[in-house]
């Protein structure tokens, strides 16, 4: 046989897919961000339906893991993951202006960092590595509320075209590990993710037991108090027309959580001095305190996605050091919460406020805590425990006061 009539075998070398790898500090986090991962790729495959169906708000994604081998160091051999409502959720994602291929990259990217607690409630607060999303654990009465609201506070998000300042509610999950259900929310952060938070207030309206305490007071970032806010003498002024809108936002929220029988919310305050020289923020991910390397990070995040179809493109990053060159200038994804201070005032501040806390539901055992508060302190006490409408009135009463 002539060589031309020869044909040339081709050799083909199967290759091992790579897996995306999700390191975290502990199991719970690995699970998270594995989960969060599969939950986003399983929607990209799902048509949007035009309007929401009431099945939609009982609906669940879950999926059992048993036996998981990639990854073994750092993933569970067992575990389940359960999403609640995911087309309600990914809704609500794309009303708040929250891209999913974002969300998913500060998810998952890189591992979610604790906070530091301020209430008394014992959940735990994570925020994600570019400070874009908080995270926290839920109680099993706040998941009883959450499923209880979620369908009045979508209808409100949508009439209100999601111009509001509650808490902008993007994901909810349940991660079983070791058989420990943890309960998770992820909410939008109501500071910037560029701008250092100089001081701030949790404001509920109320004086009786409204301070910090000395513990909270020798921590490095403290949350102070109404008394605090009105012993500061702190007056937030605002320009003439940015008032109003605030007023009759918070007016309108407010109502809104009344007649969902909620109460014992507060207004998180935020205050930038734009005049103070900070040095530029670190990395918030520390990749030896989280367990992991930077080579093992460069080399997961090339890595294909454990579920179906690649890994979403990488949005372009903020760095976290990036400061504003003025008071003006607003990335309203960055800063949605921002107000910025009149410039009659002779300040150079940006406030960041939003309504926190709003799933406490005013039931038998909050009807208990105010008749023994009352006895306590006597009936005209401003005391933070009273009826909803009642709390709204009196809360809208201090904000109007604060807000010059």
């Amino acid at each position: 046989m002539s060589a031309s009539m020869k044909q040339k075998k081709k050799r083909i070398r199967a290759v091992q897919q790579k897996l995306r790898l999700f390191r975290a500090k502990e199991p719970l986090l690995s699970v998270l961000m594995w989960g969060v991962n599969y939950s986003i790729n399983e929607l990209s495959h799902v048509t949007i339906p035009v309007m929401l169906m009431p099945d939609d708000f009982k609906s669940y994604l879950k999926i059992r893991i048993d036996n998981h081998l990639f990854n073994k160091d750092n993933m569970p051999s067992h575990f389940k993951f359960k999403e609640w409502c995911p087309l309600v959720f990914r809704n609500l994602r794309e009303r708040f202006n929250v891209d999913e291929d974002s969300y998913l990259l500060s998810l998952t990217k890189r591992c979610p960092l604790d906070m530091d607690s301020p209430g008394r409630s014992g959940a735990r607060f994570l925020m994600s590595y570019d400070r874009k999303f908080v995270l926290k654990t839920l109680a099993n009465e706040e998941v009883t509320e959450m499923h209880r609201i979620l369908k009045d506070y979508h209808q409100y998000v949508v009439e209100c075209h999601a111009d509001t300042l509650l808490p902008q509610f993007l994901g909810m999950y349940r991660l079983t590990v070791n058989d420990n259900e943890t309960y998770i929310v992820v909410m939008r952060n109501i500071f910037s993710s560029r701008l250092m938070i100089h001081k701030k207030y949790d404001l509920k309206g109320s004086t009786v037991d409204r301070q910090a305490s000395d513990k909270e007071r020798a921590k490095d970032f403290p949350t102070f108090k109404d008394n605090d806010f009105v012993n500061d003498g702190i007056a937030l002024l605002l320009e003439p027309d940015q008032r109003p809108k605030l007023i009759n936002t918070l007016e309108s929220d407010t109502s809104f959580l009344a007649t969902l029988n909620l109460m014992d919310y507060s207004l998180l305050v935020g205050i930038h001095d734009c005049d103070r020289l900070d040095p530029q923020v670190n990395d918030p991910f520390d990749s030896e305190e989280n367990g992991v390397d930077e080579e093992e990070l460069e080399e997961s995040s090339n890595f294909a996605t454990a579920a179906s179809g690649p890994t979403p493109p990488e949005s372009p990053m903020v760095a976290s050091g990036e400061g504003l060159a003025s008071a003006d200038e607003f990335d309203p994804k960055l800063e949605g919460f921002a107000f910025k201070c009149s410039d009659q005032s002779g300040k150079q501040e940006i406030y960041f406020m939003a309504l926190v806390d709003i799933l406490t539901h005013y039931g038998v055992k909050k009807r208990t805590a105010q008749a023994a508060k009352t006895v306590k302190h006597g009936a005209g006490a401003e005391i933070s425990t009273v009826k909803p409408d009642q709390y709204a009135r009196r809360f809208m009463e201090f904000i109007e006061r604060a807000i010059k």
